[in-house]
């Protein structure tokens, strides 16, 4: 008897990427995809996706997981629950934080991580680098050796009180990452005007959740962009902006994109979907929905729609950051604690497809083909995970989502599978619904039921790729040939 020629084939289904939509079979062999065509050889292992959509695994390029904050909070999720929960979302690889706090040698934070992430990850990941203590150690000697080890993305915080780089000591990373060959990543927000909002707001007795909103006026966005995006520019060195929330600051993206700057920049659907009435709860409960910067306004929901149609964004990460809503986690501070006391972060890493295949395919806003390129093709490529990752073709990983497009989910506390015990999105009914997913051609997820064994995942080395190549063009203060010979970079 004539052994089947693959380990694994998918059949019938509406295969989507970026540039196309077809039907077809999807061999897999091993742990990649090894063919694509119509009525291909039998595989040891059939599965029947007429009727469904076959879809790149999700790559989530943005989440905290397993983390420690600057404030002492381990956040809720462990590498096992917080990729399980990636996993029944659709999302097979999720490039996670390893966090230096003031003090911290980065080659142990980064030693440490690993570590968790291999004893528990049930998908693949990668790892940005958090710089809050650029020591001449770690600029000149970690950051230069940590990228070569596949450590290929940098985030700084240009706010936060125990996090903030000022702007002298963040020329040196962006320096450093130019010399590195990394990409530079920022949460980008005016730290002087959030202090003073916070300072004006407490002292006048308005401490509840929903000022938070509040606090983070919507001018720091914009003013810390343009500020970030002028310092990059002088230093060639691309850059990709953190969770834009605003049309303000889209618009500073924009026209720096438009003058030839490489400027990335993601949302996510925190602020494509709440607002900051949803923070406007009795007593605490608004807590749920804190998370910085904070959700802005629908009319912020259309720009930044706008801006993912137009490309001037070019990803939507989930953020994720969970926090529990108890004493281990958003009410840390014990009695009635005001809105600086209360972590920020927001659970998302399970829903964060789901809710954007409701919009974008199911209600037809951008459609499938933007919805693929969004969440799996487009943050894989900026990250230099491309082609192994994000794309379905022949050679790449075998990550594969197969969705129900018809299935409706009601969101629920319960029916998550992170650690945070609960979601902002309970209460929402969404159509569209991954029901089996593969990570290397392991089946993960199926029947609603986790299949993936804890360690299962890999790390994933990268160098920066194409996105962190500077553009070459040096601004006259930094060009010998136009500041009368001074060599700066």
């Amino acid at each position: 008897m004539t052994e089947p020629a693959y380990d694994l084939v998918i059949r019938k289904g509406r295969v989507a990427t970026v540039s196309d939509v077809f039907e077809a079979d999807i061999a897999i062999a091993g742990e990649v995809i090894v063919a694509i065509g119509r009525d291909l050889p039998a595989g040891k292992r059939e599965i029947d996706a007429r009727g469904k959509l076959v879809l790149p695994g999700g790559v989530d390029s943005h989440a905290h997981i397993e983390q420690l904050s600057a404030a002492g909070i381990i956040n809720a999720d462990t590498f096992q629950s917080g990729t399980t929960s990636a996993a029944f979302g659709g999302t097979t690889t999720v490039i996670s934080f390893a966090a230096q706090h003031v003090g911290m040698a980065l080659p142990q934070v980064l030693e440490d991580y690993h570590a968790l992430a291999a004893k528990g990850a049930v998908i693949d990941y990668a790892f940005h680098m958090i710089i809050a203590d650029p020591t001449p150690e770690t600029l000149q000697n970690d950051i230069p050796a940590l990228v070569k080890q596949g450590h290929s993305s940098i985030k700084i915080f240009m706010t936060y009180d125990r996090l903030k780089i000022d702007d002298e000591p963040l020329l040196d990373v962006l320096v450093a990452a130019r010399e590195s060959g990394a990409l530079l990543c920022a949460h980008a927000e005016n730290h002087g005007i959030i202090s003073w909002m916070v300072k004006r707001l407490l002292s006048r007795g308005y401490t509840q959740p929903k000022y938070h909103a509040i606090s983070h006026a919507r001018f720091s966005e914009a003013e810390a962009f343009n500020r970030l995006i002028g310092m990059a520019s002088l230093i060639d060195q691309p850059i990709m902006i953190y969770h834009v929330s605003t049309a303000e600051g889209a618009k500073v993206i924009r026209d720096a994109r438009g003058q030839g700057l490489k400027v990335f920049a993601e949302t996510c659907p925190q602020y494509l979907f709440l607002t900051a009435e949803d923070l406007d709860k009795p007593g605490a409960e608004g807590a749920k929905w804190m998370c910085s910067p904070p959700p802005r306004h629908a009319s912020d929901h259309e720009a930044l729609w706008q801006s993912l149609a137009l490309g001037d964004l070019q990803t939507i990460s989930s953020d994720h950051a969970p926090y529990r809503f108890d004493e281990t986690g958003k009410l840390r501070a014990s009695g009635n604690p005001n809105f600086k006391q209360i972590a920020n972060g927001l659970p998302g890493l399970e829903t964060r497809l789901p809710l954007l295949f409701d919009a974008m395919v199911s209600k037809g806003r951008l459609g499938l083909q933007k919805f693929v390129d969004l969440t799996a093709t487009a943050p894989a490529k900026i990250y230099n995970l491309h082609p192994r990752k994000g794309s379905i073709a022949i050679g790449a990983d075998a990550d594969i989502a197969i969705w129900d497009p018809d299935r409706e989910v009601t969101l629920t506390d319960a029916a998550m599978h992170d650690l945070a015990g609960y979601t902002p999105y309970a209460g929402r009914t969404l159509r569209g619904w991954p029901v089996t997913v593969l990570s290397r051609g392991r089946v993960i997820v199926e029947n609603g039921t986790s299949l993936a064994v804890a360690g299962s995942g890999r790390f994933l080395a990268r160098c920066g790729g194409d996105a962190a190549i500077p553009t070459g063009r040096l601004v006259a203060d930094m060009d010998p040939a136009r500041n009368f010979g001074a060599t700066l970079l």
